[in-house]
C-alpha cells in the first residue's frame, strides 16, 4: 500500500521519516512519499488516487480545501483536516491535529486552560482552538498581522463556546494567559519571544524549524511547561498511522524518527 503527505511546500516535512519508521516497528511493506501539491491542483490528485492508496496527511495550505473535496467524518465545527483515509474508493477525512494536541499537552502535565493566546489564524489556529475547548478553556486571543484571515479561527473558537479577542502581532500583549500557542514562523514572533513568555504560564510551539524555536529557547529560560511541535507531531501521526494501518505505535518511536531526521539535515 502507498501514502503520502501532500502540501506546499513539503521538503520540509518530518512525516515520511516518522509513518516509514511505523512501518519498519509494523513489518509492513508500505511506502510513504512527500508530495509537493497546490491548492488548485487538490482536487484532480484526489480523483487520480488509485486503489494501491490507503492513505493521505494533508500539510498547509490544503488542510481547509480537503474538507470543500471530501467528506468530513469528525466533528462538522471543525472545517479542517489533515488525514484522507481512502477505502474501496471512498475518501473521508479526519483531523487528528485536534486530539494530538490534547494528547501533547496532557504528556507535559498541561491538563487544563482557561485562558490561551494563539498566534496567527489559519487552520492549525482553528484545530487549536477546537482542541483547547476540549480542556476548559473559556476565553482565547488570536494574534494575527492581517485580522480579517482570522475570520475562521474566530468562528471555530466561538462554535465551541469560547470568547474571542482579535489583536494584531505589533500590539504590545501584556495580560498573562494559561497557555501561549504559536502557529506562526519563528521569525514572526522574533525578538518578542522573552516578552511573550513573560506573559504566559505555560507554552505551545507547534513550529519545529529552526530546532529549537525561540520561543522554546525563552519558555526553557523561564522554566515554563513546554510542549513542542514535535510533541504535536508525533502524536498526530500516532493517530493517522492508527487510521491508516490499524495498528498503534507509541508517538515517542515517531518522535525519535522526527528527531534524527532533523540531526540529519
Amino acid at each position: 500500500m502507498r501514502c503520502a503527505v501532500l502540501g506546499s511546500p513539503i521538503a520540509h516535512s518530518l512525516s515520511p521519516a516518522m509513518h516509514r519508521a511505523a512501518y519498519g516497528k509494523l513489518g509492513l511493506d508500505w511506502t510513504y512519499d512527500a508530495i509537493e501539491l497546490a491548492e488548485d491542483d487538490l482536487e484532480l490528485f484526489l480523483k487520480s488516487l488509485g486503489d494501491d492508496v490507503r492513505g493521505l496527511s494533508v500539510t498547509a495550505p490544503l488542510k481547509r480545501r480537503v474538507v470543500e473535496l471530501v467528506e468530513m467524518a469528525d466533528d462538522p465545527i471543525l472545517r479542517v483536516a489533515n488525514t484522507v483515509i481512502i477505502d474501496d474508493g471512498n475518501l473521508q477525512a479526519h483531523n487528528t491535529d485536534v486530539p494530538g494536541a490534547v494528547a501533547a499537552l496532557l504528556e507535559r502535565g498541561i491538563t487544563s486552560v482557561t485562558t490561551a493566546r494563539i498566534l496567527g489564524g489559519g487552520a492549525t489556529a482553528s484545530s487549536i482552538a477546537y482542541a483547547l475547548s476540549t480542556i476548559g478553556a473559556r476565553h482565547l486571543e488570536i494574534v494575527v498581522r492581517d485580522p480579517s484571515r482570522a475570520g475562521q479561527a474566530v468562528d471555530v473558537a466561538e462554535s465551541c463556546g469560547l470568547s474571542v479577542a482579535v489583536h494584531t502581532i505589533d500590539e504590545p500583549l501584556l495580560d498573562k494567559v494559561d497557555l501561549l500557542v504559536s502557529t506562526v514562523p519563528g521569525d514572526v514572533v522574533g525578538s518578542r519571544s522573552y516578552e511573550l513568555v513573560e506573559a504566559s504560564r505555560a507554552v505551545f510551539d507547534v513550529v519545529y524549524d529552526p530546532w529549537p524555536t525561540p520561543l522554546m529557547n525563552a519558555a526553557d529560560e523561564a522554566g515554563l511547561p513546554a510542549v513542542t511541535g514535535l510533541d504535536l507531531l508525533a502524536h498526530q501521526a500516532a493517530l493517522q498511522v492508527a487510521l491508516m494501518t490499524g495498528d498503534v505505535v507509541s508517538p515517542q518511536l515517531l518522535r525519535d524518527a522526527a528527531l534524527g531526521e532533523l540531526g540529519a539535515r
